[in-house]
């Protein structure tokens, strides 16, 4: 776990990093304080009606949320309610606030956002490159990354087509393919970026982008080719993938005498660079 302070409005909001989960956590009562102008036992007192409340309604939300010693105000550590991201929006839209309102404008707007993308999946794809480009990123690494994504999700369908449908067994299978080619996790690989919740490709440069492209096309040829029965086997076919991207590496890192897995982030690619240019 790691401990830190966000400012809202010069308002302290403590926070915590959960690095297995790789979730933030935030504390409710310094969101409420915030978001209803109170000072900190009034706003307990305020979420302790408002949790009631949700959960006489029957809302997972509260009934999900648990608590972390987090530092209060005098030094010490106590038992606090947190909430992470998903939970936290959720409550945010329970508070009538005018601090509040703003959110509540933008997660109406994302929500109809993603409704007009499932009838039309290619407002995806444009939403992705605005994105992108509105971050720094250069045309060039975008088409990139947007390859990878389709790339990924035929894997991710090939992978459902042998029966392997849970999150948690595509975390497995990524795992595999990731430490075959790059010789780390998925975690280590963001750790050694000073990564969190950012993703991981999104922190890529464009050459860790085409192996762990090359990893994944590889691990779906050989897997519809061989048609795994078992979690066991696509594991094999997972680090046979990897491996395949790994040879290129190797040899790319011998002609250039660097290594290819670099530490660097999205920040130190490319938005450093923009600022030397300009």
């Amino acid at each position: 776990m790691t401990n830190a302070i966000k400012l809202f409005n010069d308002k302290k909001i403590r926070v915590e990093w959960d690095s297995d989960k790789e979730k933030w956590y935030f504390s409710i009562v310094d969101v409420v304080a915030v978001l209803t102008d109170n000072e900190y036992q009034t706003a307990r007192k305020y979420w302790n009606k408002l949790a009631q409340r949700l959960r006489e309604e029957g809302n997972e939300s509260v009934t999900n949320c648990h608590q972390l010693k987090l530092k209060a105000a005098d030094g010490k550590y106590y038992s606090t309610d947190v909430a992470d991201t998903e939970q936290l929006l959720r409550l945010i839209q329970s508070i009538p606030s005018k601090k509040a309102e703003p959110f509540k404008m933008w997660l109406a707007k994302v929500g109809r956002e993603r409704l007009d993308e499932t009838e039309d999946p290619e407002l995806t794809i444009d939403r992705a490159m605005r994105t992108y480009l509105q971050k720094g990123y250069s045309e060039e690494w975008i088409n990139q990354r947007l390859k990878t994504i389709e790339v990924r999700k035929q894997l991710t369908d090939e992978w459902n087509r042998v029966g392997i449908s849970k999150q948690e067994d595509f975390a497995i299978l990524t795992n595999e393919i990731t430490e075959a080619w790059a010789g780390k996790t998925v975690k280590e690989y963001k750790q050694f970026k000073g990564l969190k919740k950012e993703n991981l490709r999104d922190n890529m440069t464009n050459i860790e982008l085409i192996l762990n492209m090359l990893a994944e096309a590889a691990t779906k040829e050989i897997s519809e080719k061989e048609n795994p029965a078992t979690l066991h086997k696509s594991k094999e076919i997972a680090r046979e993938g990897g491996k395949t991207a790994k040879v290129a590496k190797d040899r790319i890192e011998k002609r250039l005498g660097e290594k290819i897995v670099t530490s660097k982030n999205a920040k130190e690619i490319h938005f450093n660079n923009k600022k030397k240019l300009s």
